[in-house]
């Protein structure tokens, strides 16, 4: 019992947290209010180094959420991970978790988010390594490496940022030029791109999926994956009327498409659903390359509802059929889990962008302003495309899982019987229900101003209907297209293993990186830096130290050497 009480414990803690962020964060909103704090550490070359925490109304409705999902998050926890022997361990996993996220919001300084940005990628790596078999150490090893990229980038961009004497990328961030400052932007999006696994970084995220199923509900909500996209929002006034925007746009854009692509020739139902995240992170980083920082957050806030729900709902038909994860084996759900099929079926058609659920206020918004911009062909198209297909991924997920026929065996017994799991997931769906209402209604008090032709206008539900046909009918005839897709084989393969990115990742990078280290072990590090580095220097210093030992044993035959070699040298220099 005492796992329930410590997971009943974080979840009121948690919670009186949550909606303490929320109204303070509308308190900051009404009266128009920011405050800082700042701890000056040391000053180095007339730059400060200052510890610095924020608190307007982003930080706060950002922490708000993350502490209301991870609440929800934890208390499924309780009965998900109920009789495994490392318990405690993943609740501490998780709060320290949730405490780096918290530490990335409030930190304005680039040298402080470091703090935050690492203890993510520390605490994420022990995550997913948490049921310690080959897979998941396989899938961490990929995790922190990638994210490690990211790291760096952030390091160097603090060395460059030393030149504007802080390193406060809000207070400066409208400071910032191209001709002096252009690479430290790359950088910056360098680090967003691998913490929001954007092309060519895409493939740790659905190797991710070897943690727990609620560590990924938090991970692809509100935590890991938004890490990059929230830092990208907050120097979003450095990027405006930046070249690296258009970068930006078509890295983001490329994502979109093939996480969309990717998901309709997936059968893992974790990954489904993981593809699905990196298609909405490709839509945040799109619009906020746009120039749209405000939209990118509302829909930030608003996917982090409705993914969490979603990925929640998959963690209870896992338990249910037997731990399989294939949706193939699965079918006929609404018939037996009525109540997952309802919550699954709202997060679903949330994601699709269904009329006045929370997707639709940010999703729809989002496509109608970038309709509206001036952005290029080809970004126009892999809008259109992700969109129909972000639908139908989802119905053909609905079919397989909920609908269709019921595959599993007959001995299955297949219920809502977890009181625990499904009241976080009720609870978590009335925020897909009213959270976007909610969030528009308070972050555009002001209305956008939409000037589109009809065309444009009913592009996106037009879209979004076919995207369902498709989806759904297609697979109803399931076999014919199955034998259609091995004609071509080669075709299916690269579209449905994310463009080769996974084998690009690991297996032959691995490869030429460790055929390389070792030239470089050999040459460098055993070859000529041993004798000219560290060692040559130390085995010197040992000789001459032993020379000054010897003069320094105030040895009287020593001294009488040295006097007769004297009396020599000065004798030849008489002569």
């Amino acid at each position: 019992m005492w796992y329930i009480s410590m997971h009943l414990i974080s979840l009121i803690f948690l919670c009186s947290s949550a909606f303490s962020c929320i109204l303070l964060s509308l308190g900051c909103l009404y009266y128009n209010m920011v405050k800082v704090i700042e701890w000056d550490i040391m000053t180095l070359n007339s730059s400060s180094i200052i510890m610095t925490l924020i608190f307007d109304w982003v930080s706060f409705m950002f922490l708000g959420f993350v502490l209301f999902i991870s609440s929800m998050v934890l208390f499924y926890s309780g009965s998900y991970m109920e009789g495994d022997k490392n318990f405690n361990r993943f609740m501490y996993l998780v709060l320290a978790f949730v405490m780096s996220m918290g530490a990335l919001i409030v930190s304005p300084n680039l040298i402080s988010i470091l703090l935050g940005w690492d203890g993510l990628g520390l605490v994420s790596y022990a995550l997913v390594i948490f049921y310690q078999n080959e897979k998941s150490a396989n899938a961490g090893m990929l995790t922190v490496l990638s994210n490690r990229v990211g790291d760096v980038a952030i390091l160097l961009s603090i060395s460059l940022m030393f030149m504007m004497g802080g390193w406060n990328f809000i207070l400066y961030g409208g400071y910032m030029n191209d001709s002096s400052l252009l690479l430290m932007k790359y950088l910056i999006i360098l680090a967003a791109m691998t913490k929001s696994a954007q092309i060519p970084f895409s493939a740790w995220l659905p190797a991710a999926m070897a943690a727990p199923t609620p560590v990924s509900a938090l991970v692809h909500s509100s935590t890991l994956v938004t890490a990059g996209v929230y830092l990208l929002i907050r120097f979003s006034p450095a990027l405006m009327g930046s070249e690296s925007q258009s970068v930006l746009l078509v890295v983001s854009c490329l994502t979109m498409f093939m996480a969309g692509l990717g998901a309709n020739f997936e059968y893992d139902l974790k990954k489904i659903i993981a593809l699905s995240t990196l298609s909405q992170l490709g839509v945040m980083l799109s619009v906020l390359a746009l120039g749209f920082a405000d939209l990118a957050f509302f829909h930030l806030l608003a996917h982090a509802l409705f993914k969490a729900l979603l990925f929640m709902c998959a963690g209870v038909i896992i338990h249910a059929v037997k731990e399989y994860q294939d949706i193939r084996c699965m079918g006929g759900l609404v018939y037996s889990m009525p109540l997952t099929s309802t919550c699954m079926n709202l997060a679903n058609l949330a994601l699709c962008g269904m009329p006045f659920l929370a997707g639709f206020y940010s999703k729809d918004l989002i496509l109608e302003v970038a309709f509206m911009s001036n952005m290029n062909l080809l970004a126009f198209i892999l809008y259109v495309f992700a969109t129909g297909l972000t639908v139908c991924y989802s119905f053909r997920l609905v079919y397989y899982s909920l609908t269709g026929l019921f595959n599993l065996s007959s001995m299955s017994q297949v219920d809502d019987s977890s009181v625990i799991m499904t009241s976080s997931m009720v609870a978590l769906s009335l925020g897909a229900v009213m959270g976007g209402s909610f969030l528009s209604w308070l972050i555009f008090p002001e209305v956008y101003m939409i000037c589109l032709t009809f065309t444009f206008k009913v592009l996106a539900l037009g879209l979004s209907v076919l995207g369902a046909l498709v989806g759904y009918l297609l697979n109803i005839t399931g076999v014919s297209y199955s034998l259609k897709s091995l004609k071509d084989y080669g075709s299916v393969v690269f579209m449905g293993s994310m463009w080769f990115m996974p084998f690009l990742s690991t297996l032959e990078l691995g490869r030429a990186s460790l055929k390389s280290g070792g030239i470089y072990l050999s040459a460098g590090d055993y070859g000529w830096s041993e004798s000219l580095g560290g060692q040559g220097l130390y085995g010197c210093f040992m000789n001459q130290a032993k020379h000054l030992q010897v003069f320094q044993s105030n040895s009287a035959g020593i001294y009488m050497k040295s006097f007769l070699v004297w009396v020599i040298v000065v004798c030849f220099m008489v002569i």
